[in-house]
């Protein structure tokens, strides 16, 4: 059972219909304590798949309310220790158990997000350092190096955030993370440009060969990455070892591509170029898929009828582009 604690900072005119109002949740434990005579702190414990309903309830009875502020914390641990109610548990509809499963609370991932959508001096530093490795790796033929590269590689961050504001409708965030996006494969194509310029291509490579192949599987191996990606963002799960799937489907075909330009070879760019398309086309719809299954939505109507047509636009123009990918792949291998 993973718990968290909410702290709540709630004027004391309001104190006493709150503790009323958040008799209605599922909520193990509560604490409260003045802290002046104009304000209560009230401590909530509560399992995790349970914080997100009350944190929507405040966000949409106290909104406008600035004195109202609340704080998530995870718990470790709890003593007394808790025990499972396994009748209560077994009378739990399909989506409480869908729920548990699945994911912390939007708001919890929506900070999260923020921060990964910006293009921070880090970010941009560890790009720049993963793409020289991993054109060194490519180059050396040493699926060694490659992988280190796709270690230090910060690429699930800006593409999981762009999944997470397609599926919420929030086009300020969206902007955000594209323009990320593209930063995270600008800097590899212009490195390997640079090295295409310089070097001739790696031909006897087998780590350059396998990106200038591409195949209906490759689509598959995407999706199977983005799923990945997005389940372990929303379940906030370790993305270190999963962000190394990532960036593989990402990484190693923009250095490809850019050595190919960078040697003028326009004409053999195009696999490289239509592998990393659908990478990204199909990291994209299965991110988007497991957020809008997973039931991440605003709380307010007029929001959720943008975030509806905003998800719904953005699985159809991935999936065509997908399809017309897949399509360029059969004509290509036939």
């Amino acid at each position: 059972m993973e718990l968290q604690l909410i702290e709540v900072y709630i004027p004391a005119h309001r104190f006493e219909r709150f503790l009323e109002e958040v008799e209605e949740y599922h909520v193990i434990e509560k604490w409260y304590t003045k802290i002046s005579e104009e304000e209560q702190l009230v401590k909530i414990l509560i399992e995790k798949k349970y914080a997100e309903e009350i944190l929507d309830f405040l966000e949409v009875n106290d909104r406008g309310q600035e004195n109202i502020r609340a704080l998530l914390y995870n718990i470790s641990t709890y003593v007394p220790r808790i025990e499972i109610d396994e009748e209560e548990d077994e009378t739990e509809d399909s989506e409480e158990k869908q729920q548990e499963i699945t994911r912390a609370s939007r708001h919890e991932l929506y900070n999260v997000v923020q921060s990964s959508s910006t293009s921070s001096v880090n970010y941009l530093w560890m790009l720049l350092l993963s793409s020289v490795v991993a054109t060194a790796g490519i180059v050396k033929d040493s699926p060694a190096i490659v992988i280190g590269a796709m270690v230090i590689a910060p690429l699930i961050g800006p593409f999981t955030a762009l999944a997470f504001a397609a599926t919420l409708g929030d086009y300020n965030l969206m902007k955000k993370s594209i323009l990320t996006c593209l930063y995270g494969l600008a800097i590899p194509v212009g490195i390997a440009i640079i090295f295409g310029l310089i070097f001739p291509l790696p031909v006897n490579s087998d780590e350059f060969l396998a990106r200038t192949n591409i195949e209906l599987m490759d689509i598959v191996v995407a999706l199977a990455a983005g799923t990945a990606g997005a389940m372990s963002f929303a379940k906030r799960v370790s993305e270190a070892l999963v962000g190394v799937m990532v960036s593989v489907a990402l990484l190693p075909p923009a250095v490809v591509l850019g050595m190919m330009l960078g040697a003028l070879e326009f004409q053999q760019s195009l696999t490289p170029l239509i592998l990393l398309m659908v990478n990204i086309s199909a990291i994209l719809f299965s991110a988007i898929v497991v957020f809008w299954t997973s039931g991440i939505e605003p709380v307010n109507w007029s929001e959720i009828q943008v975030a509806h047509t905003s998800k719904t636009y953005a699985l159809i123009f991935v999936s065509s582009v997908i399809i017309i990918l897949a399509v360029m792949i059969i004509i290509i291998q036939f």
